[in-house]
C-alpha cells in the first residue's frame, strides 16, 4: 500500500468523509472519495482544507494532525479508533493516553470526533503510513487560516 500524502487528503465542510485531490478544475477542484472512489468537483465556494494544514491545540503548542495520527496508532495498534458516536468520556480518555498534553480548553469533543473519524477512514481506505512533510511549513507573517 502506498504512503498517504496528507497534503492531498481533503476535508470539505458540509460533506462527510475524506477526499483525495485529483486535479484542479476551471471552477474548483476535482477530488475522489476515499471510501468509494466517487469523483466530485468542488466549486470555488467550497471550504476545502487539507489534513496537512490541520493541527490540534496542546498545552505547549499546536501538534500537526500527522503526529496526532501517529500517537493514536501507537495507542490503538491495529484496532480502529472509537467512532464519533462514542461517549465524550471515551474520546477524552483516548486522547489523554495518545496526546496527554492536549489543551482541554481549546480542543473540544467535537474536534475529537472529527479526528477519530478521519483516523478510521485513513486506516481503512488509505494508509497510516505517511509521506514525509516536504519543506519547512512556516506560515508567512500575518497569514491566517
Amino acid at each position: 500500500m502506498e504512503k498517504t500524502d496528507l497534503s492531498r487528503i481533503l476535508s470539505v465542510s458540509g460533506m462527510s468523509g475524506l477526499y483525495r485531490y485529483v486535479a484542479q478544475a476551471r471552477n474548483g477542484a476535482i477530488a475522489e472519495s476515499l471510501r468509494d472512489g466517487h469523483r466530485t468537483c468542488f466549486g470555488l465556494k467550497s471550504k476545502i482544507t487539507t489534513l496537512a494544514d490541520i493541527a490540534i491545540y496542546t498545552e505547549d503548542e499546536e501538534m500537526k494532525l500527522q503526529e496526532v495520527f501517529g500517537k493514536l496508532h501507537e495507542v490503538l495498534g491495529e484496532e480502529d479508533a472509537p467512532t464519533s458516536k462514542a461517549s465524550a468520556d471515551e474520546l477524552k480518555a483516548l486522547f489523554a493516553k495518545a496526546v496527554p498534553t492536549y489543551d482541554a480548553d481549546r480542543f473540544y469533543v467535537s474536534h475529537m470526533k472529527k479526528v477519530v473519524d478521519w483516523y478510521n477512514e485513513l486506516k481503512n481506505f488509505a494508509s497510516l503510513d505517511f509521506t514525509e512533510e516536504n519543506a519547512e511549513e512556516a506560515p508567512a507573517e500575518g497569514a491566517e487560516e
